[in-house]
């Protein structure tokens, strides 16, 4: 599952995507196939996994065609989701708080309209044998980096809010290398999901200590993942907002109570995915979808504010961004 990682791409990619935009079709609120549904695209962020299941069983189960939509799944490529939103490439896709918010600093006018998980199930991962269970524990061990500022920003955030010396962490690339072959190479831990690489863990019996984010700092908890679409779409094209974010919930919702066949769902329509990591995933995955919310999708303000907030101090945006027009709950499902 993917890594915290560099949220910049090349102007080129972004013109050639723009210019892409004349001569593909994306809903344009006239559009429909031969059989009277309305074309969507949807850009998934990652090579297909769990964060996506409630898509996969929306579309097997008819959700999508029932809000007369017809959904295509975009894998993803050299441009990432919220590039292709922006440029209208793609109508909906994956993102992440963090970096929604990152496109936004960049005038990239990307929306939140549903969170797939409720509370940010990243932590920092170790070997049970390093003994790494708090901040404090980092200090004086080697980090498996990506290479960016926001997880240097992230470790230095929650490290002193614990107490602990941030400066005392070595920081060592390691790019997209498999976490378990750099752990055994030459780091102490890394940040991963739970939800993917701690499963994958399980599965290898091998046990790990997990450091989440969220336990030691609130303006960590981000929206990890999220569905995300352009603010031209919201206002063009409303009523198709609406009908797939239901549908989409719809989708969630099912994983959420069928964890088992949502996850054969997801497999038979990627037979590449490892299987048995599905399963296990799906399983974990389902009852973190909604958590603690009163309802699937839903994002607090003050969540944002805080991410918002914790940018801003690390430098990692630099302007006082509004977030309330980053994210909006107007089109999940009333209760």
């Amino acid at each position: 599952m993917k890594r915290i990682y560099i949220y910049l791409l090349g102007f080129v990619l972004i013109v050639m995507a723009a210019c892409g935009q004349q001569e593909n079709a994306t809903s344009d609120g006239n559009n429909e196939n031969t059989d009277g549904l309305k074309p969507i695209s949807f850009s998934l962020d990652w090579t297909p996994n769990t964060n996506h299941t409630g898509i996969y069983v929306a579309k097997e189960k008819g959700f999508f065609e029932e809000e007369g939509l017809d959904v295509d799944i975009m894998l993803p490529g050299e441009v990432g989701a919220n590039q292709l939103i922006a440029t209208g490439e793609a109508d909906f896709g994956i993102g992440v708080q963090e970096h929604v918010t990152i496109a936004r600093d960049e005038d990239l006018p990307i929306v939140s309209v549903a969170a797939i998980i409720q509370h940010n199930t990243a932590g920092y991962a170790s070997p049970v044998e390093n003994d790494i269970t708090e901040p404090k524990d980092f200090e004086g061990k080697t980090f498996g980096a990506v290479g960016n500022d926001l997880e240097r920003a992230m470790m230095q955030t929650i490290m002193e809010e614990n107490g602990a010396d941030y400066n005392s962490v070595e920081f060592k690339n390691i790019g997209d290398a498999d976490y378990f072959t750099a752990v055994e190479r030459d780091i102490d831990f890394s940040l991963v999901y739970q939800g993917w690489t701690g499963i994958e863990a399980d599965l290898r019996d091998q046990d790990l200590n997990m450091v989440y984010l969220k336990d030691f700092s609130e303006a960590l908890d981000f929206y990890t993942p999220l569905i995300a679409t352009s603010e031209k779409m919201i206002e063009d094209d409303p009523d198709t907002v609406e009908a797939f974010v239901h549908a989409a919930i719809k989708g969630y919702e099912y994983a959420i109570d069928n964890p088992d066949e949502a996850a054969e769902i997801l497999i038979d329509s990627e037979p590449d995915v490892d299987a048995e990591l599905i399963k296990q995933s799906q399983k974990w995955l389902s009852e973190k979808y909604q958590d603690d919310a009163d309802q699937f999708g839903i994002q607090e303000k003050e969540r944002w504010k805080m991410t918002k907030d914790f940018m801003l101090e690390h430098e990692i945006i630099t302007k006082d961004l509004d977030m309330e027009e980053a994210f909006t709950n107007e089109f999940l499902l009333q209760e």
